[in-house]
């Protein structure tokens, strides 16, 4: 009687321990992003965030970028964009060209080495509005 006790508690707490591990990780899918109150960018990449130097859309761009980013983003590269280590600190990226091209590159290609995915690629389920945006708010984390 003990000995089944005993593994009906051990037993329950595998899968308790189990359920309680996926539900702590959260959503890996990435998730939707309302961009509503910025203007479609059509299907052609830019080549750079359209709307950092926009003072009217900006501080919409960085609303939307800040919900997406953590939705998305922070899981890997930290709350406001600082790492842990895990993948780059996003808060040194550079606010110009030479950053957007990179990023553009990340978002719409991922970043794959020896054949094991390290970023994936989320152009396709998150709209170019809503990368740019979650960009436009990286750009506004000040760096240490």
């Amino acid at each position: 009687m003990l000995k089944k006790f005993l593994f009906i508690g051990l037993a329950s707490a595998i899968v308790t321990g189990v359920a309680t591990a996926a539900i702590a990780h959260g959503d890996v899918t990435p998730q939707a992003v309302d961009t509503s109150g910025l203007p479609q960018l059509g299907e052609e990449w830019l080549d750079e965030n359209p709307f950092r130097d926009d003072q009217n859309l900006k501080p919409r761009a960085v609303e939307i970028g800040s919900s997406a980013y953590n939705q998305n983003c922070a899981r890997c590269h930290g709350l406001q964009g600082i790492s842990g280590g895990i993948a780059p600190d996003l808060r040194y990226l550079e606010a110009d060209m030479d950053g957007d091209e990179w990023f553009k590159e990340r978002v719409t290609h991922g970043a794959v080495r020896d054949g094991k995915v390290y970023m994936p690629k989320f152009a396709g389920t998150i709209s170019q509005e809503g990368l740019w945006a979650i960009r436009t708010y990286i750009d506004e984390q000040p760096e240490d």
